[in-house]
């Protein structure tokens, strides 16, 4: 008589304990995100903390720059893999307190982390049985992405009208391997990630005067009714959008030319 604990499919016996393992760590990362909203913690990701804080950051910075680092790194990453909104800000933020040149690897390498962990648990947890479920179109689609999966995942990080949670989580259910995942992840937020860290080491400047306008009012007013803003419109150039627009379409190169020879195959046929 056969365990009640195990069903078989296939010919491939699941436990019921397999199966609850499988949905630990998306219940984890759940769980963490409802934590930290819950707690209020997102609100201390904003470009106000970091700016009331710059200086004794640029001070700790000096003193410990590879503690300040790894901390930077690991908070980006656990941004990343919960999925919580400000990543722009602390792509800027690392800019700023790092400088661009040193900021911007270390945003790339802990974006490029936290991504894969969340596409990880994501495949492993309901990707593949999303995908099992979703019916014929699924497998078409899966299979149409997978011929130049490489070129397809450049163009989903490259432009920026993607928003990044869609392109870290999409992959999953379309059967990207992983060495691709985190191959087309690298590459592909290394321009946007550069150009924004860029913009952030030139904010130092903006951030103290900020810093004094926002002080004179607390004096003057009160903390409850000074706000404190720094326009990031003006980060957010036409020529930015256009430049990400324009290397997703040369990523998509090697697409259209397979296209072109299949079409071509097929005719002489």
């Amino acid at each position: 008589m056969p365990n009640s604990d195990n069903a078989e499919s296939g010919g491939v016996v699941t436990t019921s304990k397999g199966s609850w393992t499988r949905w630990l760590p998306l219940v984890v990362i759940g769980g963490l995100m409802a934590l930290v909203f819950a707690m209020g913690w997102h609100q201390y990701l904003s470009f106000k903390t970091i700016g009331l804080n710059y200086e004794a950051l640029r001070s700790f910075i000096d003193g410990n720059l590879a503690l300040a680092l790894l901390f930077y790194a690991l908070l980006y990453i656990g941004v990343v893999a919960l999925s919580l909104p400000g990543g722009l800000i602390m792509t800027l933020a690392g800019g700023l307190l790092f400088g661009w040149q040193i900021g911007a690897p270390v945003t790339i390498v802990a974006a490029t982390i936290g991504a894969t962990i969340i596409f990880l648990v994501a495949k492993t947890s309901f990707g593949e049985t999303l995908a099992a479920k979703a019916g014929p179109w699924i497998g078409k689609l899966r299979e149409g992405f997978q011929e130049n999966v490489l070129s397809y995942l450049l163009f989903l990080r490259l432009v920026p009208a993607f928003p990044f949670v869609v392109v870290n989580l999409a992959p999953a259910l379309l059967g990207v391997p992983l060495r691709t995942y985190v191959l087309g992840t690298l590459i592909g937020i290394i321009p946007g990630t550069t150009a924004y860290s860029i913009a952030g080491a030139g904010l130092g400047s903006v951030v103290e005067a900020q810093n004094k306008v926002y002080a004179a009012c607390v004096t003057a007013n009160g903390e409850g009714q000074c706000p404190y803003s720094i326009d990031f419109s003006a980060l957010v150039t036409k020529e930015l959008v256009f430049a990400g627009a324009a290397l997703g379409v040369v990523a998509l190169i090697p697409v259209a030319v397979n296209w072109f020879r299949k079409k071509t195959t097929d005719a002489a046929a």
